[in-house]
């Protein structure tokens, strides 16, 4: 089973991943597409859900809880934070689209220990990783200083022809300073007709899968390094969601590589 999913071109659901397609645990993913005054309804049952709202403006209702004009940007490449809703399980979801909307939906199991809330962009930490050509910019969504079960979401640009995800690391193991979280990549491409590089591989190599990606396009991560790259003249988007057992970003470098981290220090 490819770890690449493809998107859809057309019609309201761009690309789905869920546990028993992944064959994993914990992450689900869903990203939408929406024309002003349509409606999604879903109820999140036994998970939480982190809604991003990546691009255009929406309301949210939750039951009591009805959350108004919710949107920063009109492209996820703008620079500035999105808008995110979280949302606890066993809560029936209406979103309502105010413009052109595209939204990332992410999930995993959850007992229903917070309440629902809407994360600001202004709450979002933002910053720069790395040097030179493997820099690039990171919003923290829900990380884990914030409050869930096991979620945790991050969006990522990484400028053309830069490096992302580098050197590669990886957290799927529960070994001193490592966690188990699986992860999907859900990319988009400035401009859209562009393409980058994804690359999914463990120590032994059982697992050794290099993907191109296009605009909208998923990649599961269930275990393994993970890294991208952005060619010339096309600037590379993802949004993160990972979950696992423990809800700790905790990761291993492959030892290969990090003399990278070394030399430009």
């Amino acid at each position: 089973m490819s770890l690449l999913i493809k998107a859809s071109a057309s019609g309201r659901q761009i690309v789905e991943v869920t546990p028993a397609s992944a064959g994993w645990k914990h992450v689900g993913f869903r990203a939408l597409r929406m024309l002003p005054d349509e409606e999604e309804l879903f109820s999140t049952d036994a998970r939480e859900c982190c809604i991003v709202v990546l691009a255009g403006e929406v309301d949210v209702s939750l039951g009591a809880h009805r959350y108004r004009a919710l949107g920063s940007r009109m492209s996820v490449f703008d620079p500035v934070s999105p808008y995110a809703v979280y949302v606890p399980p066993g809560k029936g979801v209406s979103i309502r689209a105010i413009t052109n909307v595209e939204l990332g939906l992410c999930f995993a199991p959850a007992l229903g220990r917070h309440a629902p809330r809407v994360i600001e962009p202004m709450s979002m930490q933002r910053s720069v990783r790395g040097q030179g050509s493997n820099a690039r910019h990171v919003c923290d969504i829900l990380p884990e200083s914030d409050v869930a079960e096991r979620l945790l979401v991050v969006e990522v640009i990484t400028p053309a022809g830069h490096a992302s995800s580098y050197p590669p690391h990886k957290h799927d193991t529960a070994e001193p300073g490592e966690t188990q979280l699986e992860e999907t990549y859900y990319h988009r491409l400035n401009p859209p007709q562009g393409f980058a590089f994804q690359r999914v591989y463990t120590d032994d190599r059982s697992l050794d899968e290099a993907m191109a990606v296009e605009d909208h396009d998923v990649v599961t991560v269930p275990r393994g390094y993970h890294p991208c790259v952005a060619p010339h003249g096309y600037d590379l988007y993802y949004l993160n969601t990972m979950a696992g057992p423990r809800r700790e970003w905790a990761f291993r470098n492959d030892p290969r590589h990090e003399w990278i981290l070394q030399a430009s220090a």
